[in-house]
């Protein structure tokens, strides 16, 4: 029986073709933008998970303030800070075995000058243990040293962006002398390309002892003596001690910050994992509200097969109940105008693959870095709601068709 109503559904909608396809534009354009937009919506999830791994591997993120995850770490606690006095004592192995390097940064952005070029940039002052915990590599020279540090040296390591802005491709860096905020600091060293991470580009850097931003850049000492940074990176030894070392971590500042029993943490620690989990939320909402706009469209598609189908029953009137009064069952009647509703639905619903799949091509041909691939969930989620929306919508009318009386529908005008 299946069969022989397919054979007559796709008569049916060969008989009327400007309608059928009419008619499948809805679902078509519907079902097009469910495969648009979510292959969009994953791109942006995929491009996000790819710029954390260029973050390092097995971080843990100590933050001064809390991070509500209304805002970035740092607000919501009056004077909460981070100094270089709370990254020594996480270097202590009997207080925080699980650490294998403890990296303090104080960032702040700079003014730089080379010959008659100017840039603006990040600078991110810090230690040699910087360079594997954030999986950076070299380019040429060599990075900050633990001799720059106790000299407080004027040495300067570039990114790739910085290095372009300052100097043209046939000069060589290494060795000259640029001014940073009005001081002369010389180029010892250049970043291979690292590309993009959710904090920023990671190219458009210079990094220098942290010693020599306190001492030669920026007032960076508390009322007690201390000295201020921005974020302190603790790199776990093994990658199954991340969870032991974010209890150890919050163990020590808590006794360093005299924070009592019961009392607020003044710091936020976040590993790559919670970082994840935060953008993930983000990025799952933006996939829902895509997804909802393309369920509208594909509602406008249902109600115009609906609308159609309700129109082929009026015309086929006498038909049906020619059909009725030389034996066929309402069942029969059912199912014929049922699949009819679910073919229309599915040829749209493939159209629309095709469709959505140029959309999506073309997005990723417009945004190189955006992945936005068809995935075979996308392409099975869109055609099981073309089905469900044929069967949904064409249920209606089909009913309506199988409840006609023989004789009514024979004498129908």
């Amino acid at each position: 029986m299946l069969f022989e109503s397919l054979r007559l559904a796709l008569r049916a909608l060969s008989a009327n073709k400007l309608r059928a396809a009419l008619t499948m534009l809805g679902i078509t354009i519907g079902v097009a933008a469910v495969i648009t937009l979510l292959s969009v919506g994953q791109g942006v999830s995929r491009y996000i998970s790819a710029q954390f791994e260029g973050l390092g591997s097995n971080l843990v993120f100590v933050f001064p303030g809390q991070f509500s995850g209304n805002g970035p770490p740092g607000r919501g606690v009056v004077d909460a800070y981070l100094t270089l006095e709370d990254a020594q004592a996480l270097m202590d192995p009997a207080r925080v075995p699980d650490a294998g390097a403890v990296v303090p940064i104080l960032g702040r952005n700079a003014a730089l000058r080379y010959a008659d070029r100017t840039a603006e940039s990040t600078l991110r002052a810090t230690t040699p243990d910087y360079l594997t915990a954030r999986n950076y590599s070299l380019l040429s020279g060599r990075f900050i040293t633990a001799s720059d540090l106790e000299e407080r040296a004027r040495v300067v390591v570039l990114g790739q962006t910085v290095l372009n802005r300052l100097f043209a491709a046939d000069e060589d860096p290494l060795g000259a002398t640029i001014r940073l905020n009005g001081y002369p600091f010389r180029v010892v060293g250049i970043l291979a390309p690292k590309g993009a991470t959710p904090f920023g580009d990671e190219d458009d850097v210079l990094m220098l002892p942290y010693t020599t931003a306190a001492a030669r850049l920026f007032s960076v000492r508390t009322l007690r003596g201390e000295s201020r940074v921005s974020l302190i990176l603790v790199k776990a030894a093994d990658p199954a001690s991340q969870s032991a070392l974010i209890t150890q971590i919050t163990d020590v500042l808590r006794e360093r910050h005299s924070i009592p029993y019961r009392g607020d943490d003044d710091f936020t620690v976040l590993s790559e994992e919670d970082l994840l989990k935060a953008f993930a939320q983000v990025t799952n909402v933006l996939t829902l509200f895509l997804g909802a706009i393309a369920g509208i469209a594909l509602l406008v598609g249902g109600i115009g097969i609906m609308n159609i189908m309700l129109v082929t029953v009026s015309e086929r009137t006498k038909e049906i109940g020619l059909r009725k009064a030389v034996g066929a069952r309402r069942a029969h009647v059912l199912m014929q105008f049922l699949v009819e509703a679910v073919v229309l639905a599915v040829l749209g619903g493939a159209l629309g693959i095709g469709l959505g799949w140029l959309g999506a091509w073309g997005l990723q041909q417009a945004v190189p870095d955006l992945d936005t691939s068809v995935t075979l969930r996308s392409i099975l989620l869109a055609t099981g709601f073309s089905i469900a929306v044929g069967l949904f919508f064409g249920l209606y009318p089909a009913v309506r068709a199988s409840g006609l009386s023989p004789i009514e529908a024979l004498r129908y005008e």
